[in-house]
């Protein structure tokens, strides 16, 4: 996934930021979804595959997938707006490629352009099983960036 960053830093905090939000991702501590990598326009997470994440055939249930993809969509274009702004998830479009057959889910999410109001995203994610990695989902997405400073509590 490594690519030469192309975005302007608006927020030097973002690092620091995105942990501060990790604190409150309920749904994501629910899933056991982590991040691993933090960076400019680009974050990657995983989670270990349990019984809890499988569909009727032991294949990783596309929810989980989609979910995981939003998440790394999400904050990566979280790392790329100013400070004091978040981003919603306007639209979410994902391709199913293969089956999700293994013990690891890694997600991998990159900005591919920022706009006035909206940032462009895309997403692959990954099943490991032993060694072998297999490319089981696209994702693209568009999220929106919200100035937090006027929204009220």
């Amino acid at each position: 996934m490594k690519m030469m960053n192309k975005f302007e830093c608006l927020n030097p905090d973002f690092k620091e930021d995105i942990e501060e939000k990790l604190q409150r991702q309920f749904f994501m501590k629910l899933m056991g979804f982590q991040l691993d990598r933090i960076e400019l326009g680009e974050v990657s997470g995983s989670l270990v595959v349990e019984e809890k994440h499988m569909q009727q055939n032991y294949f990783v249930h596309g929810g989980v997938m989609a979910t995981a993809s939003d998440i790394v969509m999400g904050f990566a274009a979280y790392s790329v707006v100013p400070k004091n702004f978040g981003v919603v998830t306007t639209d979410l479009s994902m391709s199913y490629l293969n089956p999700g057959i293994g013990d690891k889910l890694v997600a991998e999410g990159r900005v591919v352009k920022t706009g006035g109001q909206l940032v462009f995203c895309e997403a692959d994610i990954y099943v490991l099983k032993g060694d072998q990695k297999t490319h089981t989902n696209r994702a693209t997405s568009t999220m929106f960036k919200v100035d937090l400073s006027k929204m009220k509590s």
